[in-house]
């Protein structure tokens, strides 16, 4: 079961069948592009951590023109938000990966993302990627290999449930994302202390982050979590702007996609899905839990205080149930942690 090789992404579309917006994004990174080659930005591979079974590895990757060729800042820097969206996408390029001691080409979408599947025969536990492209520097990045013997894993949404983002606000979240710098970025509190709790009673326990943050805001949002303690772990994003068949992205659609790509690659897998009540979590979870109650050990939702309520525009107003699966509410992490740990779900097996 571990074996079989997961679907790849996406496949890209002919120019004639995008829709006009993607059309119109593409001619306008194809200038882009040409800016910044006279500008003599330099072709730059951002390696990002993934996970993979012990016959496959998706490899994620980005693809892009940076101004010094360095695909990452220092976790201790202090980073404006702008600046992650400062490098040009180079769309449909190839790049190079090496895993297990071999190499394969792998060749990236048209924003530039790399996600794909490479077989192989690999361990279960950690091991680790190298991407590169011509004229780039080798990028690394870590693997976590998940064996059939590892039957729990957390899926946790990062907005307003590991990270304070008011998102839904359209002008603070624009002023978060491009203005604020990363070190006034403020964490959820409880959050970090119970996510280290339930790895620690439950070692070897595989931790995702699910979020419909683009992938432009990756290293921002891995220095975050660094800095505040949290487990590391995959980060599965999305693209910003228009897609092959509609004018913008659904964050929705990616969170739903993604859970359930999750539950073909691992069907032996019971994870605890976090996320809060202030924008489509319990509405994604509820249909993954109707649709793969086995796959599913407990939905643990943070509360949003009431000043988070009303700015993000009311709380959801599905109250998670049904499938004999357990639904958690509370405010912070300090609470999840108690009633988790009251149905048994923190807990060595």
């Amino acid at each position: 079961m571990a074996k079989k090789k997961p679907e790849e992404g996406p496949l890209n579309l002919t120019p004639d069948m995008l829709h006009t917006a993607a059309r119109m994004e593409d001619r306008l990174n194809s200038w882009l592009q040409n800016r910044a080659t006279d500008h003599t930005y330099q072709r730059t591979v951002i390696a990002y951590d993934t996970y993979g079974g012990t016959g496959w590895v998706r490899v994620l990757g980005r693809l892009v023109l940076t101004p010094t060729g360095q695909p990452a800042a220092d976790v201790q820097a202090s980073i404006r938000g702008w600046k992650s969206f400062v490098s040009v996408p180079l769309p449909n390029d190839t790049a190079w990966v090496r895993v297990n001691d071999e190499e394969h080409m792998v060749t990236a979408d048209r924003g530039g993302i790399i996600d794909t599947v490479i077989p192989g025969d690999f361990q279960p536990g950690e091991t680790e990627i190298e991407l590169w492209t011509d004229g780039s520097l080798v990028d690394s990045a870590a693997v976590r290999i998940i064996g059939e013997d590892t039957t729990f894993g957390i899926i946790s949404d990062i907005d307003d449930t590991v990270m304070v983002t008011s998102l839904p606000r359209p002008f603070l979240a624009a002023w978060n994302t491009f203005v604020l710098s990363e070190h006034a970025r403020s964490p959820v509190a409880g959050m970090a202390v119970l996510y280290d709790r339930i790895t620690y009673m439950r070692p070897n326990s595989p931790m995702v982050y699910l979020s419909t943050g683009a992938w432009n805001s990756a290293l921002t949002i891995k220095r975050f979590l660094s800095r505040n303690l949290y487990p590391m772990g995959p980060l599965l994003l999305t693209d910003w702007g228009p897609t092959t068949t509609r004018v913008f992205r659904s964050g929705k659609e990616h969170k739903r996609n993604s859970l359930e790509r999750l539950s073909r690659e691992f069907p032996w897998m019971k994870w605890l899905l976090i996320g809060d009540d202030g924008q489509k979590d319990e509405e994604v979870y509820g249909e993954f839990v109707d649709n793969h109650p086995d796959n599913v050990a407990a939905v643990a939702i943070r509360q949003l205080t009431v000043g988070e309520a009303v700015w993000a525009g009311g709380r959801s107003k599905r109250h998670g149930r049904g499938q004999g699966v357990p639904w958690i509410y509370a405010p912070d992490g300090a609470g999840l942690s108690s009633r988790l740990t009251e149905r048994g779900i923190i807990s060595t097996i």
